[in-house]
Order: structure tokens, then C-alpha cells, then sequence
């Protein structure tokens, strides 16, 4: 076990949370990082552990399976890989479309009909919004998410918990600060809809370059990488 690495991020991340309130969970993005450091972050005190990409993750949680672990699905989730995210996250911060949510709501209907008698795990759900025109995000605008809250709500196996926003690269931080503000005004509007399947207690948002805006604007969930483990190779 390496001692040094494991001590930077011991550092770290009691730097970090000393600058967290206490409602707020702090997701490890572990996108091109050895399951060998995740165990050191682990070691260190970190449960949630963020992938962009399912057949990455498959093979870490293979590794890393004596441990007791929150997986987190935070990269965009195409609909033919559904069935494999409900497996393997108990997360999905990505379900961007109408289309993506009425296809894992389906994939759940047929497991529920094909073992009846069976507790079929249901991942904690974000919906993911786009803000600003962003060419390089997925997401729904605020107009198409409210007008699409009636169908999203007949969704029922879905249990859905917030919002995620990524704001585009770039910005000034005052623009950066309003994208999260603008996400959890859109979080309370949805909540005054009153629907009975979905839930508003989550926002999901903020990165390492950012996290402090978000943290401001009332972010739960924070997605870090960089910040804890350095640059990727």
C-alpha cells in the first residue's frame, strides 16, 4: 500500500470537508483511477465513488467488491446500456431524456413481472438538466422538464430524487454560480407541481473547479476527481 498517496488524500479530503456543511455527500470521481488508489480513498473515508462509464465500473467493482460501496453512474448513459446501469449503481445522476427514464421505468416493469416475489433494486435517480446551450452536454432545458413532469411522473418504478447540472466549460464564475442557482430554483418549481412519484430533495452538482458555487447555491451532491487525486495521466 502506498503510504504517501495514501496521506495526500487523507490531506486532501480533510481540507475539502472542512469547507463542506454537513449536508452535503462528496462523491470521489474515479474515472481513469487504479480500484488500487480507490482502496486508498476508501482507506481514507470515502463510500461514494462516481464512474462515467459502465464497463469501466464493471470491472472495479469486481476489484473492489470485499468493500462496502456506494457506486454513482455521473457520465451519459445511452438507452441500450439501461438494463446494465440498474444493475450495477445504486446512483444514476445522468437520465437526461424522456425517452432514457421511460426505458428504465420498462426494464424494472419486466423484472418486477418475471420475479414477482423478488426485491428488485431501484436506483436513486437525478434528472440531468442543460441550463445554457451546451453542444458537449446532454439534458433537458427548464421549459422541456416542466412539460414533461406528467410523464416523467407516471414513471413510478422510478425513484426520482433531484436534479444534476453540469454548467459548460468556461465560464465566469458568476455565470457558473447563476446555471446552479437557476438548477435549484428548478428543483423548487418542480417540487410545487406536487407530483406524487417524484422527489426534489437532491441537486446534484458542482466539480472540482467549481464545487464552492455550488456548495453556495445548495448543492447535496458533489462530484470530485481532481481535486482529490490529482490530474489524470
Amino acid at each position: 500500500m502506498n503510504s504517501s498517496q495514501l496521506s495526500q488524500i487523507v490531506d486532501r479530503l480533510g481540507q475539502i470537508r472542512q469547507t463542506l456543511p454537513p449536508n452535503v455527500k462528496l462523491i470521489a470521481v474515479t474515472k481513469q483511477v487504479p480500484a488500487e488508489v480507490m482502496r486508498l480513498a476508501y482507506e481514507a473515508g470515502i463510500r461514494d465513488f462516481g464512474e462515467n462509464r459502465i464497463q469501466e465500473a464493471e470491472s472495479k467493482q469486481e476489484q473492489l467488491k470485499d468493500l462496502d460501496v456506494t457506486w454513482h453512474l455521473i457520465g451519459h448513459l445511452q438507452s441500450n446500456k439501461a438494463a446494465k446501469a440498474l444493475e450495477h449503481f445504486h446512483w444514476i445522476h445522468s437520465v437526461d431524456s424522456l425517452k432514457l427514464a421511460q426505458r428504465l421505468h420498462q426494464i424494472l416493469d419486466q423484472r418486477a413481472e418475471s420475479s414477482p416475489h423478488q426485491p428488485i433494486q431501484k436506483p436513486k435517480i437525478c434528472l440531468q438538466v442543460k441550463l445554457l446551450p451546451d453542444p458537449n452536454k446532454f439534458g433537458w432545458s427548464a421549459p422541456e422538464l416542466l412539460s414533461d413532469l406528467p410523464l416523467l411522473d407516471q414513471c413510478t418504478n422510478l425513484n426520482i430524487v433531484g436534479l444534476m447540472s453540469i454548467p459548460p466549460l468556461g465560464l465566469e464564475p458568476d455565470a457558473t454560480l447563476s446555471v446552479f442557482t437557476q438548477t435549484r430554483d428548478l428543483a423548487e418549481k418542480i417540487r410545487q407541481q406536487h407530483c406524487a412519484h417524484i422527489q426534489m430533495q437532491e441537486l446534484s452538482m458542482g466539480m472540482s473547479g467549481d464545487y464552492p458555487l455550488a456548495v453556495q447555491a445548495g448543492a447535496t451532491l458533489i462530484r470530485l476527481g481532481r481535486t482529490l487525486f490529482g490530474d489524470r495521466a
